[in-house]
């Protein structure tokens, strides 16, 4: 398919979801990043007057809450800004008040993620949206997401496509260029990227998954970080008895 067709497909396939559900439109965070950019661009054409964009900043780089404004106003998706740095701060002294060490990078991060995905399922359950995730094949692979964080969502309409497809989408769809050439982060601490983070580029990861080429090294890392992280991609276990 090309990119045309997959627009096309992803945005009627949202439509479906949200009223096999029986809900009225659709909720998203927007981070001035690829994935969420896109998201947003394909759930405004899906819900033209029924999508919401949450920019949820958290003690976060100014660009990226100015660059998810940018896409905002170029495609005229209605958006809300819902700072949570104070909430974030009073839950971190809360927990931190009963541990013996300070909060890992880690689990700081996490706590963002999760308060975010607190704030869009509130949003969510006040107007009878479902919450839509941006998601994709490589981060999913590799377990590049938070638990009930990023991956608490109702439905993800990039779940079946790598970063470089991502990429490709956003540049037919008309995102900015500063959002889709910029290093892709969460965001998450100052100066964190994705690709340093796990150790891999994009490119690599995208290139064992489509084409099976990579490295022994490459092959094992991922491997491995798919089995480490398979617990995120299943509901819960219970007993068989």
């Amino acid at each position: 398919m090309d990119n045309k067709q997959i627009a096309d497909k992803l945005t009627n396939w949202i439509k479906e979801k949200v009223t096999a559900a029986g809900l009225k439109g659709v909720v998203l965070g927007m981070s001035g990043g690829i994935d969420s950019s896109v998201i947003a661009v394909l759930s405004k054409q899906a819900f033209p007057d029924s999508s919401l964009g949450l920019v949820m900043p958290c003690h976060s780089i100014g660009q990226d809450e100015q660059d998810a404004m940018a896409l905002a106003h170029k495609f005229e998706i209605k958006t809300q800004k819902v700072a949570l740095d104070s909430v974030y701060d009073s839950l971190v002294q809360l927990i931190s008040g009963g541990m013996d060490a300070p909060l890992s990078n880690l689990t700081q991060a996490n706590i963002k993620a999760r308060l975010r995905m607190t704030t869009l399922y509130a949003y969510a359950n006040q107007l009878n949206y479902l919450v839509v995730g941006s998601g994709n094949r490589s981060e999913l692979v590799t377990g590049y997401f938070t638990k009930y964080g990023d991956s608490g969502v109702d439905i993800l309409p990039l779940g079946n496509l790598v970063k470089t497809q991502v990429r490709e989408l956003a540049v037919y769809l008309g995102v900015p260029e500063v959002i889709i050439t910029k290093p892709p982060s969460a965001g998450l601490w100052h100066g964190q990227t994705d690709e340093n983070e796990m150790g891999l580029t994009y490119r690599e990861i995208d290139d064992y998954l489509l084409n099976d080429e990579a490295t022994d090294i490459i092959s094992q890392k991922i491997e491995a970080m798919f089995a480490k992280s398979e617990h995120k991609r299943n509901t819960p276990p219970i007993p068989d008895f």
